[in-house]
This record gives structure tokens, sequence and C-alpha cells, in this order.
């Protein structure tokens, strides 16, 4: 606990600090991180939000007609995949892609003392290999959870235009009617937290391997296994703060 709380003040530290007194971080490393954890992730996160939108779709479809209510299949998926679905999903399959990754990437290093040359080079590793993949999660992570959205809903209008009576444009009328700005601002901020849990749980995990391929493996299981349990954890706390705190 005591080097999470040390890498996130660090983290802190050379984004909104160091910039000021002139060690400023490299933009070209950043944008490499976020074509490896996000754009690389796009055609897993679509299919997972397609399938998803057209099993909430169904399930919905199943439910409703017997209660002649199959109006609201619309609401129901756009809902759910605004407010819960969408965000939890995608940090789901990023933290098994993108987030494994990196505890790995990192724990080899830090195993083949790559990390201990960098600190002999005088370059800080945390800068140097931590604050790109930072930034990038915490740009790609909203951004995948839009896209997912997107799918997810086009999964149910998929199901509601093929197997039910819907039109298109009934279905898009009444899934936007149905959802307002909030809903897509929770969901985003959400996945904006999820990301900062994610990245730092995996950088701690790769930078505090110990042991030589036993130890990395380790690592990146209960680097997994920990984001996991945090993001589950902290969506409970932010859907009671933001749908139930009022």
């Amino acid at each position: 606990m005591k080097n999470y709380l040390q890498l996130n003040l660090s983290l802190l530290y050379w984004i909104l600090i160091a910039p000021f007194t002139g060690q400023f971080f490299k933009i070209a490393p950043i944008f490499r991180q976020m074509v490896f954890i996000g754009v690389r992730a796009a055609p897993m996160v679509a299919l997972t939000a397609f399938s998803v939108g057209v099993t909430l779709a169904m399930q919905a479809a199943h439910s409703l007609e017997s209660l002649g209510a199959e109006m609201y299949i619309p609401d129901l998926v756009m809902l759910t995949l605004l407010r819960e679905m969408g965000p939890v999903l995608i940090a789901v399959i990023v933290i098994g892609r993108s987030g494994s990754a990196v505890a790995a990437e990192l724990g080899t290093m830090k195993v083949s003392e790559e990390i201990e040359a960098l600190e002999v080079m005088a370059i800080n590793p945390v800068q140097y290999l931590v604050v790109p993949r930072f930034l990038a999660m915490l740009v790609m992570l909203p951004a995948l959870t839009i896209f997912g959205n997107y799918i997810g809903i086009l999964g149910g209008w998929a199901v509601c235009v093929s197997a039910l009576d819907f039109n298109t444009a009934g279905y898009v009328l009444r899934a936007l009617e149905s959802a307002d700005t909030w809903d897509l601002y929770s969901g985003m901020i959400k996945s904006a937290v999820f990301a900062w849990i994610v990245i730092t749980i995996a950088c701690n995990a790769g930078l505090n391997v110990e042991g030589g391929a036993e130890g990395v493996g380790q690592a990146t299981t209960s680097s997994v296994v920990q984001a996991l349990l945090a993001m589950l954890i902290t969506n409970a706390i932010l859907t009671g703060i933001f749908f139930f705190g009022a």
C-alpha cells in the first residue's frame, strides 16, 4: 500500500508540478501507448459491446413483452449501457488485455535490471515509464467507453428492428428520450476513475516485482485480480453517490 501511494504521489508530481520546473514529459511515447492500450483493444471492445447490446435487448424483450411494455426496450438498453455495462465491461476488457500487459512489461524490465539502468543514467522510471502509460489510459478508456456505448446501442437496435416491431426512427427517439446528459457524464466519470485505478495498480505491480520469471507471472496475476476488485468496489460506490446520493 505504501508503494502504491508513493507511486500516485510521484505521478501527480511529474504531471502537475514538474512541467513548471522545466522537466517535460515526451509526447511520442504517450501516443505509442495510446495505440497499444486503446486502438488495438477496439475490435475486442466492439465485439463485446455489440453482444451485450444484443443480449440486453433479447432479455428485455422476453420479460417486457409479457407485460405489453416492449416499447421500453430501448430505454433499458440505453440506460444500462451508459450507466453501468459500458464503463464496467470495457474496463474489464482493458484490465485483462492492457493492464496485465503493462504489469508484465514493467515486471520483466525490473527483473532484467533495466529499471536500475535507467536510474543509473539519472532517468526517473516514473517519468519515463509510468507517466506515458498513465496519460494514455486516462484518455483511451473513456474514449473506448463512448465507442462501446455506440456499438452496444447498435446491437440493441439490430434486435429491435430485426426481431421486434420497431423501426429505426422509433428506436433512436425512444433511446434518446430515455437518457439525459448526466447518464453519459456519470459513465465517463466512472471510466476515468477506473483508468486511474487500473493503470496505477498495473504499474505498481510491475515496478515491485521480486524474483525471476515466476515473480513476473505472480505480479501480473495479482495486478489483474486487484484491479478487478478495486474497479467493482469503486463502481458500487460511485453508483451509490451518483444515483442514490441525492
